[in-house]
Protein backbone atom coordinates (compact mmCIF):
# COMPACT_ATOMS: atom_id res chain seq x y z
CA UNK A 1 0.00 0.00 0.00
CA UNK A 2 1.31 3.44 -0.79
CA UNK A 3 0.65 6.70 1.06
CA UNK A 4 -2.05 7.93 -1.35
CA UNK A 5 -3.94 4.63 -1.05
CA UNK A 6 -3.68 4.85 2.74
CA UNK A 7 -5.04 8.41 2.78
CA UNK A 8 -7.91 7.39 0.50
CA UNK A 9 -8.70 4.47 2.81
CA UNK A 10 -8.72 6.73 5.88
CA UNK A 11 -11.08 9.16 4.15
CA UNK A 12 -13.34 6.33 2.96
CA UNK A 13 -13.61 5.09 6.56
CA UNK A 14 -14.54 8.59 7.75
CA UNK A 15 -11.25 9.58 9.41
CA UNK A 16 -9.51 12.93 9.07
CA UNK A 17 -6.08 13.06 7.46
CA UNK A 18 -4.21 15.50 9.69
CA UNK A 19 -0.61 16.55 9.25
CA UNK A 20 0.47 14.11 11.97
CA UNK A 21 -1.38 11.25 10.33
CA UNK A 22 0.22 12.04 6.97
CA UNK A 23 3.66 12.23 8.60
CA UNK A 24 3.09 8.83 10.23
CA UNK A 25 2.18 7.42 6.83
CA UNK A 26 5.28 9.00 5.28
CA UNK A 27 7.46 7.43 7.99
CA UNK A 28 6.10 3.95 7.36
CA UNK A 29 6.12 4.49 3.60
CA UNK A 30 9.89 5.04 3.77
CA UNK A 31 10.66 2.43 6.46
CA UNK A 32 12.26 -0.79 5.30
CA UNK A 33 10.74 -3.34 7.65
CA UNK A 34 8.92 -3.29 10.95
CA UNK A 35 9.22 -0.32 13.32
CA UNK A 36 8.11 0.29 16.90
CA UNK A 37 6.11 3.09 18.50
CA UNK A 38 9.41 4.27 20.03
CA UNK A 39 10.97 4.51 16.57
CA UNK A 40 7.99 6.53 15.35
CA UNK A 41 7.95 8.92 18.29
CA UNK A 42 11.68 9.59 17.87
CA UNK A 43 11.00 10.48 14.25
CA UNK A 44 7.98 12.70 14.99
CA UNK A 45 9.49 14.55 17.96
CA UNK A 46 11.66 16.49 15.51
CA UNK A 47 8.51 18.08 14.08
CA UNK A 48 5.97 17.77 16.89
CA UNK A 49 7.55 18.80 20.17
CA UNK A 50 5.85 17.03 23.08
CA UNK A 51 3.93 14.48 21.00
CA UNK A 52 2.54 11.83 23.34
CA UNK A 53 2.76 8.06 23.25
CA UNK A 54 -1.04 8.07 23.55
CA UNK A 55 -1.29 9.89 20.19
CA UNK A 56 1.21 7.49 18.64
CA UNK A 57 -0.48 4.32 19.93
CA UNK A 58 -3.97 5.55 19.05
CA UNK A 59 -2.91 6.18 15.43
CA UNK A 60 -0.90 2.95 15.14
CA UNK A 61 -3.88 0.91 16.30
CA UNK A 62 -6.24 2.83 14.02
CA UNK A 63 -3.98 2.14 11.04
CA UNK A 64 -3.73 -1.53 12.00
CA UNK A 65 -7.50 -1.78 12.44
CA UNK A 66 -8.33 -0.27 9.03
CA UNK A 67 -5.61 -2.28 7.25
CA UNK A 68 -3.02 0.39 6.50
CA UNK A 69 -0.39 -1.11 8.79
CA UNK A 70 0.23 -4.71 9.70
CA UNK A 71 1.51 -5.61 13.14
CA UNK A 72 3.68 -8.35 14.57
CA UNK A 73 5.29 -8.96 17.91
CA UNK A 74 9.07 -9.09 18.16
CA UNK A 75 10.88 -9.56 21.46
CA UNK A 76 7.69 -8.83 23.42
CA UNK A 77 7.00 -5.51 21.65
CA UNK A 78 4.54 -4.66 18.88
CA UNK A 79 6.14 -3.68 15.59
CA UNK A 80 4.37 -2.18 12.58
CA UNK A 81 4.96 -1.85 8.86
CA UNK A 82 3.01 -0.63 5.86
CA UNK A 83 0.55 -3.31 4.77
CA UNK A 84 1.48 -5.29 1.66
CA UNK A 85 -1.88 -5.75 -0.02
CA UNK A 86 -0.90 -6.41 -3.61
CA UNK A 87 -0.41 -10.16 -3.34
CA UNK A 88 -0.45 -12.93 -0.75
CA UNK A 89 2.91 -13.55 0.86
CA UNK A 90 4.67 -13.97 4.18
CA UNK A 91 7.84 -12.51 5.72
CA UNK A 92 11.25 -13.33 7.07
CA UNK A 93 11.87 -10.72 9.80
CA UNK A 94 15.33 -9.82 11.08
CA UNK A 95 15.38 -9.87 14.89
CA UNK A 96 18.13 -7.23 14.98
CA UNK A 97 17.23 -4.55 12.42
CA UNK A 98 13.56 -5.37 11.70
CA UNK A 99 14.03 -5.55 7.92
CA UNK A 100 11.81 -7.99 6.11
CA UNK A 101 12.08 -10.23 3.08
CA UNK A 102 9.01 -11.53 1.30
CA UNK A 103 8.48 -15.29 1.29
CA UNK A 104 6.28 -16.52 -1.54
CA UNK A 105 5.74 -19.97 -0.01
CA UNK A 106 2.56 -20.41 2.03
CA UNK A 107 2.02 -23.49 4.22
CA UNK A 108 -1.77 -23.16 4.09
CA UNK A 109 -2.28 -25.76 1.34
CA UNK A 110 -0.95 -28.48 3.65
CA UNK A 111 -2.71 -27.03 6.68
CA UNK A 112 -6.10 -26.88 4.92
CA UNK A 113 -5.83 -30.59 4.11
CA UNK A 114 -5.11 -31.35 7.77
CA UNK A 115 -8.03 -29.19 8.92
CA UNK A 116 -10.55 -30.15 6.22
CA UNK A 117 -13.56 -29.92 8.57
CA UNK A 118 -12.53 -26.53 10.02
CA UNK A 119 -13.40 -23.05 8.77
CA UNK A 120 -10.08 -21.20 8.64
CA UNK A 121 -10.68 -17.46 8.73
CA UNK A 122 -7.13 -16.09 8.61
CA UNK A 123 -3.52 -17.02 9.14
CA UNK A 124 -0.10 -15.54 9.75
CA UNK A 125 3.24 -17.14 8.95
CA UNK A 126 6.52 -15.43 9.81
CA UNK A 127 10.11 -16.60 10.08
CA UNK A 128 12.50 -14.84 12.46
CA UNK A 129 16.29 -14.73 12.40
CA UNK A 130 19.15 -12.53 11.22
CA UNK A 131 19.41 -10.90 7.80
CA UNK A 132 22.73 -11.23 5.92
CA UNK A 133 23.95 -7.81 7.14
CA UNK A 134 23.17 -8.48 10.81
CA UNK A 135 24.44 -12.06 10.60
CA UNK A 136 27.81 -10.83 9.35
CA UNK A 137 28.13 -8.15 12.06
Amino acid sequence: MNIDEAIDLLKAKGYKTTGKRKDILAYFGEADGYRTAKDLISYLEKTYDGISFDTIYRNLHLYDEVGILEATELNGEKHFRMNCTHHHHHHFICNTCGKTKEIEVCPMDDVQQSLANYAIEDHKFEIYGLCPLCKGA
